[in-house]
């Protein structure tokens, strides 16, 4: 159309035609070029002059033009997820260790350098849809999420996610993306360290203190504004507690619960947000066997809060499945290297059936080393993994030989031998009746796991030995495209263990939402 005018106002000075008709033509030409320029000007003085519909920023085709980013943000990960595979560490390992020999020293990496690290680059998103979501109160846009999840569009070949782990991949894409568009976390500042504000990164209870390190550090998930939140965070760790405030040679831990209910009352006195939603809203994060127990003292704590519990016992009447999260329990050797030594053998050269060595806690624990301990020499079951074995295959090597990897419960139902044999490629044995699954909300444990109920102990050879090889292929390779979503990484990758555990936090707060009739 512009050509067309200009044609036509050349012919118009060519011919020396009618002046008014060239006037005209000139303003059309000028008007219309001022209209293209005004599109690139930032909002909002691009939306004074022109603005979507409301329908088309709430159809499914605005949200889903994110998409066209998911490609470049794909690369993104795919390179963060090659610079920490466990080959490649192992080789830069090695690497390191020769120039170290060479150069006679070593250089150690200090806090700093870990805190340091650069933060991936933010999700991003249409700017119409962004001013629709910031328009929206914080429970307006939740409501807003859930409906958009309850219709999520159908996922038939998303290369990031792999359908058969997930109980519905399509729903879990959905809430994914609407999480990082939306959720805004609130961070108490109140607490002095080491009780607050201070990771423990390394050991079996590692997993509250990454998630602590991650969303501390984070600037796009949250938020200093309390009344722009959609979740608000208790920042304690129960690891720190414990060292803290535990009596040695009892096993009283009143004063931690004490502690906490004081802790809580305070922030219910100097901020109104719990007393908005009586917690509802608020979510704490703990690996530590006790952390389920220290919480009995405030009722409104122990309840309504979304607990992020690695002691997820169903039977207790403290961890509630509708309403609570099951923590990973992960165990970190290097904090600073938290993806060494990942990987184990392909299912052919696993000669191991099964694989356990451990502590007597627990029954379940002494029937298992009774009935099957140092029996059979394709069966390995110990109680501790004796030294004349260990000099010739270690811990993880057992593991990484092994087809199933057996965690049987202590005297509690979590374990990290669970994720230990995601990282090795082992097919988890789990032997704990009363313990909700990690992430249980959004995979499938049926597709990369054995569940054996306890009383069901003195028939494991049989219940193994019965699992087709087919079925054993598929299992371990579901492991294998399963291990990124328990993944620490120094910097969060997308669809990594924080970015999954934060979902199940956002998923259980929507649940929350109702949406409204109209």
């Amino acid at each position: 159309m512009m050509s067309k005018l200009l044609k036509h106002v050349i012919v118009l000075l060519l011919f020396k035609t009618d002046w008014k008709k060239l006037f005209f033509a000139f303003s059309v030409v000028t008007i219309c070029s001022l209209f293209v320029q005004m599109s690139t000007i930032p909002y909002p003085l691009s939306g004074w002059v022109y603005s979507p519909s409301i329908e088309q920023i709430l159809s499914n085709k605005m949200l889903n033009m994110s998409t066209h980013l998911d490609q470049n943000r794909r690369v993104i990960s795919e390179d963060r997820l090659v610079t920490s595979s466990p080959e490649l560490d192992q080789s830069e390992g090695t690497k390191k260790k020769n120039v170290r020999r060479r150069k006679g020293h070593k250089r150690k990496k200090s806090e700093e350098d870990f805190a340091s690290a650069p933060q991936p680059p933010p999700p991003s998103f249409p700017s119409h849809l962004l001013r629709f979501i910031r328009s929206l109160t914080p429970e307006a846009a939740l409501a807003y999420a859930r409906k958009e999840i309850e219709n999520a569009p159908l996922v038939t070949n998303d290369l990031d996610l792999y359908a058969p782990i997930f109980r519905n991949v399509s729903t879990f894409k959905r809430s994914y993306e609407l999480m990082e568009l939306i959720l805004k976390v609130y961070i108490y500042q109140e607490g002095e360290k080491p009780k607050f504000h201070d990771p423990v990164l390394g050991g079996i209870y590692a997993s509250e203190g990454w998630f602590m390190k991650l969303i501390e550090d984070s600037k796009y998930f949250t938020t200093a504004d309390p009344e722009k939140a959609h979740l608000f965070y208790l920042p304690y760790s129960a690891h720190q507690l414990r060292l803290a405030l535990f009596e040695p040679n009892t096993a009283n831990i009143q004063r931690i619960s004490i502690f906490l209910r004081d802790y809580v009352n305070m922030l219910s006195k100097k901020y109104p947000f719990w007393n908005r939603t009586r917690g509802r809203d608020h979510f704490l994060v703990a690996c530590h066997d006790w952390g389920s127990y220290t919480l009995v003292n405030h009722e409104e704590l122990l309840m309504n809060t979304i607990k992020a519990l690695c002691n997820a016992d169903a039977s207790e009447g403290i961890f509630i499945t509708e309403k609570d999260v099951s923590l990973p329990e992960t165990s970190i050797r290097n904090p600073k290297r938290p993806l060494t030594n990942m990987g184990g053998k392909d299912a052919s050269e696993r000669e191991i059936l099964a694989f356990f060595a451990g502590n007597r806690h627990g029954r379940v624990r002494n029937d298992l080393i009774r009935l099957w301990g140092d029996k059979y020499d394709y069966m390995r079951i110990y109680a501790r993994l004796p030294l004349r074995v260990s000099r010739n295959m270690s811990y993880p090597e057992h593991m990484k030989s092994s087809k199933y990897c057996i965690c049987p419960m202590g005297y509690e139902v979590n374990s990290p031998r669970i994720v230990e044999a995601i990282y090795h490629e082992c097919i988890p044995v789990i032997i704990a009746d009363y313990f909700a699954l990690p992430l249980s909300d959004v995979l499938d444990w049926n597709a990369f796991s054995v569940v054996v109920a306890e009383d069901d102990v003195p028939k494991l050879k049989e219940i193994l030995l019965d699992i087709p090889m087919e079925k054993y292929i598929t299992l371990q390779n579901n492991v294998k495209m399963l291990q990124k979503h328990f993944y620490w990484n120094t910097r969060p990758v997308k669809y990594d263990l924080f970015h999954m555990i934060l979902h199940s936090i956002w998923l259980k707060r929507i649940n929350q939402v109702q949406i409204p009739k109209s």
